[in-house]
């Protein structure tokens, strides 16, 4: 687990944020994220990385979760904010921008004023994992980081998975709180499911091979926004 479970329980998202961004639990990408924040891309060697765990950012009194993989190398490990300063982040808050749930469409550093309405953006892994492949014990020790931030989140019972491994990450999360389906449901975009009290909507991630090929579109995403939104009653 991504901690000791004598520790002390986590009793609010300030606690739960610095818990994050302390944990080493697994070494692979804990070396590996530091590597990337010393010997980074060329066009950001003048910044200094953030080069630690990612936590969750948005709204306290969310209603609308959004789960993706992981953070990038050169986006979140770099900012320290997820989904911040790749071509992932650059789509998925400008389509929250369009659904009215971010106050402006970029998210580019940690102070740059952002903020969200109603909404919780969050990954499934912590660290930026080497080739976007976290391994199955990796995504294990991070799980209860997950798990916490459903407890401190009650009313975010409406949940967009952001690509098949935040759809998995999820269901294994609802399983462990003992919220289980008969048949697994299946992901793709526009999947909806009803698990215990919560509802998944799948979309596939906006990642470069999938906005770049057209896989996925604006008005895609968009109409996955306009679903969860309205299901989150925001």
């Amino acid at each position: 687990m991504a901690r000791d479970s004598s520790a002390a329980p986590v009793t609010s998202l300030l606690d739960l944020a610095a818990r994050i961004e302390a944990c080493r639990a697994c070494p692979r990408l804990v070396a590996w994220r530091e590597e990337v924040a010393v010997t980074k891309r060329a066009s950001y060697r003048a910044e200094t990385y953030w080069g630690r765990a990612i936590t969750g950012f948005g709204d306290p009194g969310a209603r609308l979760l959004v789960v993706g993989l992981a953070p990038a190398a050169h986006g979140g490990n770099r900012t320290g904010r997820v989904f911040t300063g790749d071509r992932s982040g650059d789509w998925l808050y400008a389509a929250l921008f369009r659904a009215g749930l971010a106050n402006q469409p970029t998210s580019t550093h940690r102070d740059d004023g952002l903020t969200l309405r109603g909404t919780w953006v969050t990954a499934a892994v912590r660290c930026a994992p080497p080739g976007n492949r976290p391994a199955p014990d990796e995504r294990a020790r991070c799980a209860p980081f997950l798990l916490d931030e459903l407890r401190l989140l009650p009313d975010a019972r409406t949940v967009v998975c952001l690509g098949g491994f935040a759809w998995e990450g999820m269901l294994r999360t609802l399983a462990t709180l003992g919220h289980g389906t008969a048949r697994k449901p299946v992901f793709g975009h526009g999947s909806e499911a009803s698990v215990g009290p919560f509802t998944l909507l799948g979309s596939y991630h906006p990642s470069q091979q999938n906005t770049f090929t057209g896989r996925l579109t604006e008005p895609m995403i968009d109409a996955a926004f306009a679903t969860a939104k309205r299901l989150a009653n925001l």
